[in-house]
């Protein structure tokens, strides 16, 4: 079963950033990994889904012409809010997913550390609509730390190995290291070098 909704309500009662991603090296430093394996310097439209209090979509926003991020939470959607103030092409929304997905096409779509809180089911019907919704050059960057996490149904292992499996896409950057995995998708797997015409 899926963690449910009250239990990240919970989390963002106590704190207003409860993974303490402003304040850990680990994270500022994944955030800086995240944002270098990306294979294009800026995209159209970005989707971030479990956005928490958006910090990683404060890094992201620079990087796009649209972007719409989101959270089960209202508390993190009210933080991911104020903290995009500054990026008219940013929006956040409350939904749930997978059932609540948003309408449109997303050339990049970002799994940052919450598909571990989907059970299998609902990470397939997820990895389904991530497929219908990508552009036809569409990229799928996750992110997920692989130690064990109580009450979560999935380890990171899990998680890429079903979108490995499932999304039908070359893996065109990887950066596994002992606290997490990092990899990028994409429909394109044409190197940056190429694209540069540098081979």
């Amino acid at each position: 079963m899926s963690v449910a909704t009250p239990y990240f309500d919970q989390l963002f009662a106590d704190s207003d950033d409860p993974w303490a991603f402003r304040q850990r090296w680990y994270e500022r430093r994944k955030r800086a990994l995240t944002l270098a394996i990306l294979t294009r310097p800026r995209y159209a439209s970005v989707f971030e889904p479990g956005c928490a209090n958006g910090e990683l979509s404060f890094e992201l926003a620079p990087r796009c012409d649209r972007l719409l991020c989101c959270d089960t939470a209202a508390a993190a959607v009210a933080l991911a809010r104020t903290r995009l103030l500054g990026f008219p092409q940013a929006q956040v929304q409350q939904c749930r997913l997978p059932e609540q997905w948003p309408a449109g096409q997303f050339e990049l779509i970002v799994l940052s550390e919450w598909c571990y809180y989907l059970d299998a089911d609902d990470l397939r019907q997820l990895i389904d609509r991530v497929r219908t919704a990508l552009t036809a050059d569409g990229q799928l960057l996750a992110c997920h730390w692989r130690a064990p996490i109580d009450g979560c149904p999935q380890t990171a292992e899990q998680v890429h190995a079903l979108l490995q499996e499932r999304l039908d896409m070359p893996c065109v950057a990887s950066h596994h290291e002992p606290d997490f995995l990092l990899d990028l998708w994409s429909r394109d797997g044409t190197s940056v070098a190429t694209l540069e015409g540098l081979r």
